[in-house]
């Protein structure tokens, strides 16, 4: 028997830091003056570099470069935002030839179908995190027109946090998981976010936007989508219109409630991602108009607000929205690397007759994509990559690099030359080659903001008083859970303090959910953020009444509601189920557009009433009320008896009414709801369907169904005067 032998030293015993050892690498910034990295104190780290306190942003602002690229190259591999998404291909459709505004070819061609690629996205978590997340969606498009990529990067918010570029990295690091302890991931309910938040009013007006059910859509296709900035259009003549761009959904606009999200998050985090495939794989392409807000040039300054403020919208009762075509997504990606991680979206890729402003937040993020990409995708030649070619040749003398696929033959990489004929050549204007925009420019560089940037609160009024009440009072418990998750009071006390410029109702019944008071003297958060050297006064917020008390545009209250297509519906069945009454609404439903899964105590088949087979597609076990939009339960004494007496059958109806939905129940299955929560409150609720006759029980519940939620089911608040 071989002897044990003895263990070899290895030559390098592993180091092991103690953390008084590691204490030399560790920085506290508390009480120390701000600098760049190479020692430089910083004056301003509020405002980019302008012409001008309203001109674009300049190039030679090394300190915003310094802070966006250390920014961008933060994480690898995946995106520091939207990191979690979810694609697809479609076609976009012209309705009108748009030649008076622009000469973007793809805006003036009413015969030809636009390929597209669009990337739905969460924005703050990892992607192993939830789709259900309380937060905003990235909404990108990517247009492959027959003048190269244009690009619409979006969101499904209108608005936005900031103002300028310059403070992006301090927001998302505010909202990222905190950097001690990685805790919490997906959400910005913790002290970091609201104590940035609580210090940025400018940020008041897109608050109001996330904390609201815009932030937890029912589905991808059912939410809007906004290119957020003012962009540029430019026609044949060289004149200029300012636009908007905004995407409308067919199916409306429908969220789901918070507690609700939270449940699929545990049941499926994969809800979104998983509704979106199947839509497509079952023929039901979801669909968007595109609409735009034309602006003139010369009503520029018209508005009590700023064009080239990110954190406004331009109501669409000044501005109506007009839709100009339609995009359809027919086609799932064949590799989700490949496509939807691979896709390279950039707010630079425009074709002519679209072009930029000065918008400060805008002019910031043309800089950090292009910066991004290349870190993610290893080097310059991410362009090459299948998702991300254009459907037009591409020629220019740039070469080689990492991952470089195209082989460029020929001896000139450099212009002008006489070797190749000065190929490729320069392309004239009238010929399609770009051409920026001549905007006149004369100012001093400056940091600074502009001074019709102050305004605040105003729209954020406005959105807050524009709900209804269903959507005023989640606005309260987002807002109240989220500064409930804070554990510094002085930031929960500084937020009640913003809140109160924008409705002192919505301050008080926040701070009642806190247990606290709101300040009688509220602290001026515009004191953090502002230049070393800066009078105060010069960025004290404002505050401006607009021409509007309400704006009907930013409730979905008033969204469509005429369809149940791809509506889910959950079908609770046992075996001695009637399948008449079953199969009757099943139909009425599917002729509608709406989609029927029978759930069962276990998965196989039951016997019906008179002996047929039926298959059961979920279990109790499986399946949950949250993944679908309504529920029905058929008659048949003994499926009734099973159903009645399955306690997951009865806590899936409990949880679908607590969500508001429709539900519905033969007259002889009454015996189920007489055993919820509910059963008092069936005669007077309208989205509870009872009936002997299933021909009107099926037309009432479809009815019910395109209501999409009956919120007024919810208690009403007792808030102290």
């Amino acid at each position: 028997m071989a002897k044990n032998k003895k263990a070899v030293k290895p030559a390098t015993e592993p180091t092991n830091l103690k953390s008084e050892q590691l204490g030399q690498f560790r920085d506290d910034a508390g009480g120390r003056q701000m600098t760049t990295n190479t020692g430089l104190k910083i004056n301003d780290d509020q405002n980019s570099l302008k012409a001008g306190d309203r001109g674009p942003s300049l190039l030679e602002d090394f300190i915003l470069r310094e802070k966006i690229t250390h920014f961008d190259h933060e994480r690898i591999p995946e995106r520091v935002v939207h990191a979690r998404g979810s694609g697809a291909h479609g076609v976009f459709k012209l309705y009108e030839n748009q030649a008076a505004v622009t000469k973007a070819l793809f805006l003036n061609d009413t015969e030809t179908e636009t390929p597209v690629f669009v990337r739905f996205s969460t924005v703050a978590g990892s992607r192993g995190s939830t789709d259900l997340a309380r937060d905003v969606r990235g909404f990108a498009v990517r247009f492959y027109t027959q003048e190269g990529n244009f690009d619409l990067v979006g969101n499904n918010m209108p608005v936005f946090f900031i103002q300028d570029a310059i403070k992006f990295p301090d927001l998302i690091h505010a909202v990222k998981p905190e950097p001690d302890n990685e805790i919490p991931q997906a959400a910005s309910a913790h002290d970091t976010f609201w104590d940035f938040i609580s210090l940025m009013p400018e940020s008041a007006h897109m608050v109001m936007w996330a904390m609201s059910d815009r932030a937890l859509p029912r589905s991808y296709r059912m939410m809007e989508g906004f290119g957020v900035h003012t962009f540029r259009f430019v026609n044949a003549e060289g004149v200029a219109s300012f636009v908007k761009f905004h995407w409308k959904p067919l199916l409306g606009v429908h969220a789901v409630a918070w507690d609700e999200a939270q449940n699929i998050s545990g049941k499926d985090p994969d809800f979104h991602r998983r509704d979106l495939w199947d839509a497509i794989e079952s023929g039901n392409f979801p669909e968007w108009e595109l609409g735009v807000q034309i602006v003139p040039e010369e009503d520029e300054f018209k508005f009590d607000f700023d064009l080239l403020d990110s954190t406004k919208i331009i109501p669409e009762e000044l501005v109506p929205v007009q839709r100009i075509g339609k995009m359809t997504l027919n086609r799932n990606p064949d590799n989700f690397f490949a496509e939807t991680e691979q896709v390279a979206f950039h707010l630079g890729h425009i074709v002519p007759g679209i072009d930029f402003t000065n918008d400060p937040l805008l002019q910031g993020r043309l800089f950090s994509y292009t910066d991004t990409q290349l870190l993610r995708l290893g080097g310059p030649n991410f362009q090459q990559i299948p998702i991300n070619r254009p459907v037009v040749p591409v020629h220019n003398n740039q070469r080689d690099g990492f991952s470089r696929q195209n082989i460029d033959a020929g001896k000139t990489s450099y212009s002008p030359n006489s070797l190749n004929n000065n190929s490729p050549e320069q392309v004239k204007a009238e010929q399609g080659g770009y051409v920026t925009f001549p905007e006149r420019i004369e100012a001093s560089k400056i940091r600074a903001r502009s001074k019709s940037f102050r305004d605040h609160f105003s729209q954020a009024r406005l959105f807050f008083h524009s709900q209804s009440d269903p959507e005023k009072n989640h606005i309260v418990d987002a807002l109240s859970f989220e500064l409930g998750k804070v554990k510094t009071i002085a930031i929960r006390e500084r937020m009640l303090g913003i809140l109160s410029l924008i409705d002192k109702g919505l301050a008080a019944e926040v701070a009642y959910a806190l247990g606290l008071h709101v300040p009688q003297v509220l602290e001026t958060p515009v004191n953090k953020s502002i230049p070393a050297d800066a009078n105060v006064e010069d960025y004290e917020p404002v505050q401006v009444e607009g021409p509007l008390t309400r704006s009907e545009a930013l409730s979905m209250a008033n969204t469509v509601k005429d369809s149940i297509q791809t509506r889910k519906v959950a079908f609770l069945a046992a075996d001695g189920v009637n399948e008449k009454a079953l199969f009757a609404v099943k139909e009425a439903i599917e002729a509608e557009g709406g989609a029927v899964n029978v759930i069962a105590p276990r998965l196989g088949f039951i016997t019906s009433l008179n002996d047929e087979q039926i298959q059961a597609d979920e279990s109790f076990l499986t399946a949950a009320s949250v993944l679908f939009d309504a529920v029905y339960v058929p008659g048949g004494g003994n499926s009734v008896a099973s159903i009645e007496a399955d306690p997951d059958a009865v806590h899936f109806l409990n949880e679908a009414f607590k969500h508001c939905k429709a539900i519905a129940a033969d007259a002889d299955a009454m015996q189920v709801l007489e055993a919820t929560y509910f059963s008092k409150k069936i005669e007077v609720d309208e989205g509870v369907i009872v009936s002997d006759d299933t021909a009107t029980l099926a037309a009432n519940f479809i009815e019910a169904i395109k209501q999409h939620r009956f919120w007024e089911r919810e208690k009403p608040r007792k808030i102290p005067a």
